[in-house]
């Protein structure tokens, strides 16, 4: 906002103090995002803007996706996704703008590291950041670092995993997390994959959003 003089104002929402949130049922990002998009529509209301905009594109409809919903209900626009914009589309024209966010890494919300059921509290989403702060400061681009209470599964892009296994490298990482709090620290062979974490949720608790 600052590099771009666009007005920035920070407001403060308490998604946090909400159970449903906290106790991270298969719909949690629902919660979420009343929260927030309740508090901006707030705001956007008292300072006479007549719509709150998201980022949701076209390739986000094919994941479950439960903060949708939440957009749906309070009436929230999706230009990129009305726009018939995916990923890659949004890349070139970034690029195209010369935007400098146009090769950047997707980073989701750190509430998305835990598994459906497992609490989410302030001081676990701290260590989940400190975690992931580590990676990035040794030079990894795309990476998660999913929760799993004492264990952190590190996920890092596929052109990445051949460096993370350099004993000095992996040494250094172990080391580094478990003086954040985790008891055992594990790589995902598989790599980065997006929603990963979806995979744990039943058929069943996808409910369909509504139209």
């Amino acid at each position: 906002a600052r590099e771009f003089r666009l007005p920035c104002h920070q407001l403060t929402t308490e998604e946090i103090e909400d159970e449903n949130y906290t106790r991270n049922p298969a719909d949690r990002c629902y919660y979420c995002k009343r929260e927030l998009f309740g508090k901006m529509l707030w705001y956007a209301r008292q300072h006479g803007y007549p719509y709150l905009a998201d980022g949701t594109n076209l390739d986000d409809t094919g994941d479950y996706r439960p903060g949708q919903q939440a957009a749906q209900e309070l009436q929230v626009v999706s230009p990129l996704k009305e726009a018939g914009l995916g990923k890659k589309d949004i890349r070139l024209i970034s690029r195209f703008l010369g935007l400098p966010t146009w090769n950047k890494p997707a980073y989701a919300c750190l509430s998305s590291r835990f598994p459906t059921g497992l609490p989410i509290s302030v001081q676990a989403l701290r260590q989940v950041e400190q975690a992931e702060d580590v990676l990035f400061e040794l030079g990894f681009q795309v990476l998660r670092v999913r929760h799993h209470d004492h264990l952190a599964r590190i996920e890092v892009g596929s052109g990445e995993i051949a460096r993370f296994l350099n004993p000095q490298v992996r040494r250094e990482v172990a080391e580094r997390l478990r003086e954040i709090g985790y008891k055992f620290v594990t790589l995902d062979l598989m790599g980065y994959q997006q929603g990963n974490l979806n995979q744990l949720i039943s058929t069943e608790k996808m409910t369909p959003e509504k139209e």
